[in-house]
C-alpha cells in the first residue's frame, strides 16, 4: 500500500512540473556555468602577463653599457649631470665579466670591478635614471660578450657606450650604433685656435729637452717652445699651431 502510494504522489507531483526541452535546458546549463566561472574570476586577483614583448618595449632604445664604460666611469659623471637621460641597459654578460673583474687576483683590476660595481649601484639610486639588467639568452652562452652585447643592442634598437675602439667598429658595421667615451670628451674639450693667447703652468719637460709642457683644465697638452726652463712656474703663452691625433687635440704655444 505505502509503495503504491509513493508512486501516486511521484506521478500526480511530476505532471506539475514544466516540460523543456533538452536544447533548452541545455543553454540554461551554458548560463549558469558562464555566470559562475565571472563570479570566480572577479573574486581572484587579476595577474598581469608580462610577455617577451611587453619587456622589449620597456627597455627599446636604451643605452647599453660596455664593460669598459663601466670601469672607465666618466660616463657616470655625465648621467649625474643630467646631460643623459635614457634608460640604461646592462646585459647580464656584462655584469658577470665585472663581477670576475672584480674578484680577480690583481690587486689594480679587483678595485677598478667593485669601482664600476659600486658606481653601477648608485645609478640605480640616481633620480630619473632608470637601469634594467637584461637576461642573456640560451643560445648566447657560448659567445662571446662583444658579440652578445652587440646582439642584444641590436635586438632592442639600442645604443652602445663604450670605450673600446674595437668594439665600437665592429657595432657600427653590424648596423649597431656605437659611442666612444673617449670621442664624446675629445669633442667637449676646448677648442683653441693659432694666434690665442693662454696663461698655464709649465709641469715637465717635453720630449726634447728644450720644451716644456702644460694642460688646459680639459686636459689638452700644450707644448711650451724653450719652455723646459719654465718647469713649476705659471707663464702666458700664444697658440702657434694646432695637432689633431687619435689620442685628441696638442697645442704647440710659445712663450709672450
Amino acid at each position: 500500500m505505502d509503495q503504491e502510494k509513493t508512486k501516486k504522489e511521484q506521478k500526480s507531483t511530476s505532471s506539475y512540473l514544466p516540460m523543456f526541452p533538452k536544447r533548452m535546458l541545455g543553454a540554461f546549463a551554458d548560463e549558469i556555468a558562464g555566470m559562475v566561472v565571472n563570479r570566480i574570476s572577479y573574486i581572484l586577483p587579476k595577474r598581469q602577463k608580462r610577455n617577451k614583448n611587453t619587456r622589449l618595449k620597456s627597455i627599446e632604445h636604451a643605452l647599453f653599457f660596455d664593460t669598459s664604460a663601466i670601469i672607465d666611469g666618466r660616463i657616470f659623471a655625465a648621467i649625474r649631470l643630467g646631460f643623459l637621460h635614457d634608460v640604461f641597459a646592462v646585459a647580464e654578460d656584462i655584469l658577470l665579466e665585472l663581477k670576475h673583474i672584480a674578484d680577480s687576483q690583481d690587486v689594480v683590476k679587483r678595485e677598478r670591478g667593485r669601482k664600476g660595481l659600486e658606481m653601477l649601484e648608485d645609478l640605480k639610486k640616481t633620480k630619473g635614471a632608470k637601469v634594467v639588467i637584461v637576461p642573456s639568452e640560451k643560445e648566447t652562452k657560448t659567445k662571446e660578450v662583444d658579440e652578445v652585447l652587440i646582439k642584444t643592442a641590436k635586438t632592442y634598437k639600442g645604443r652602445i657606450i663604450t670605450c673600446d675602439y674595437n668594439l665600437e667598429k665592429k657595432a657600427n658595421i653590424e648596423g649597431v650604433v656605437a659611442i666612444n667615451v673617449n670621442a664624446l670628451a675629445n669633442c667637449l674639450k676646448v677648442t683653441a685656435v693659432p694666434g690665442e693667447a693662454l696663461h698655464i703652468k709649465v709641469l715637465h719637460v717635453g720630449k726634447d729637452v728644450t720644451q716644456g709642457v702644460g694642460y688646459l683644465d680639459d686636459g689638452t697638452m700644450i707644448v711650451v717652445e724653450s719652455g723646459a726652463v719654465d718647469v713649476g712656474q705659471t707663464i702666458d703663452v700664444v697658440v702657434s699651431r694646432v695637432i689633431q691625433t687619435s689620442a685628441g687635440r696638442i697645442l704647440f704655444a710659445k712663450k709672450i
